[in-house]
């Protein structure tokens, strides 16, 4: 039954005495901002219990009118992102993208990852807004929100299929995930880099597995992602590890076996963000970090808190990302040094940006 939001929020988050539940990131639903009502299970005798959320994943079809978006953040440098997926099955809790799926009238937490807005016409879309006379090519982020290999896409192969039209058309494009279902275009990437088009950049946050099976409970593992690393630099593509977000208190003393094996493994750069809870995806993690790892969640909460100015949350460009204070001063000079000591003397390889060829009057062969 719908009662007032007002109501779930006095009473407290909904599994708030209750163990950490496999499988997903977020244990609940936080109340939408943009709703007035919000949804509760309410007991026959009128006392509120939790709603149980075990139901399947469910698909939505979207068909956006643009699919590639420009990027105004001094932060990400200049560029621009493309989504061909809205929420992410991977659920992992720290997920900035997690605030988007309000947008959309549903939760940032299980919302985000059992509700996927799936963009069926995403590489029509890409195709006509490359063939803009007006267009400047710039590398796209792919993708700059939620993960283009989470699992539907090994059924729907709309990234792949996006990979196709950028191929066609010789545009440059950088891809990040933390699936292996990468590998599985390694044809159409291997291309991409003959033209010089093609950064790889695989997120590695933990080698932990317990970690991860709490973290980002449906994502590739540690050492799976190292392996594609491997792979991958064995076939020759230019690959960067992001070791994000880097979360102290959790996976900060990490840093230097990651980088070490990702060194091993072949890549060339590596990168890093520190943890930032901003909206609704810092009420789930707090919700969360009290299940997963209850003897700490208040020392991880207060580090993070010292990493961004006493709070959990920051949106100041030039500092949301790497945050600011001791912490964030200890981690990033932790990084530096065991970057330097794996890493030296590797970087990733520029861009080709006038091999871009509209097909309008020209047909280009993918291979």
């Amino acid at each position: 039954m719908e009662n007032d939001a007002s109501k779930g929020r006095k009473e407290g988050r909904p599994f708030q005495d209750q163990g950490l539940r496999k499988g997903r990131g977020a244990q609940y639903n936080p109340t939408n901002p943009f709703l007035k009502n919000d949804y509760v299970v309410e007991h026959l005798e009128g006392i509120d219990e939790p709603w149980e959320q075990k139901a399947a994943t469910q698909f939505f079809k979207e068909f956006p009118k643009t699919i590639v978006n420009e990027i105004n953040s001094p932060d990400l440098g200049q560029g621009y992102s493309m989504n061909p997926y809205q929420g992410c099955e991977h659920g992992c809790i720290y997920c900035y993208a997690r605030n988007t799926h309000a947008y959309w009238g549903l939760g940032a937490g299980v919302d985000f990852e059992q509700k996927i807005i799936v963009k069926e016409n995403a590489p029509e879309v890409l195709r006509a807004q490359l063939e803009h006379p007006k267009w400047v090519v710039k590398p796209i982020m792919l993708a700059g929100n939620t993960d283009c290999y989470q699992p539907i896409e090994a059924k729907k192969k709309i990234t792949r299929r996006l990979l196709e039209v950028l191929l066609q058309y010789r545009h440059p494009v950088s891809l990040i995930t933390k699936n292996a279902l990468v590998l599985r275009d390694l044809d159409l990437l291997s291309e991409l880099h003959r033209h010089q088009l093609l950064h790889v950049n695989i997120s590695i946050t933990t080698l932990d597995e317990e970690l991860r099976l709490k973290l980002e409970p449906r994502t590739s593992t540690g050492a799976k992602r190292l392996q594609v690393v491997r792979q991958l630099s064995e076939a020759g593509l230019p690959v960067n590890v992001m070791v994000a977000p880097i979360i102290p208190g959790l996976n900060d003393h990490e840093v230097p076996a990651i980088l070490e094996a990702s060194a091993a493994a072949g890549a060339l750069s590596a990168a890093y963000t520190i943890v930032r809870l901003n909206g609704a995806v810092g009420e789930t993690f707090e919700d969360w970090i009290h299940k997963a790892y209850p003897d700490r969640a208040n020392k991880v909460l207060n580090q993070i808190k010292a990493c961004h100015g006493g709070t959990l949350n920051d949106s100041q460009f030039g500092r949301r990302m790497a945050g600011e204070g001791r912490w964030a001063e200890t981690i990033q000079a932790l990084f530096k040094v065991s970057k330097h000591k794996y890493l030296q003397g590797r970087s990733m390889p520029p861009y080709d940006l006038t091999a871009f060829t509209p097909r309008t009057g020209k047909q280009l062969s993918m291979f």
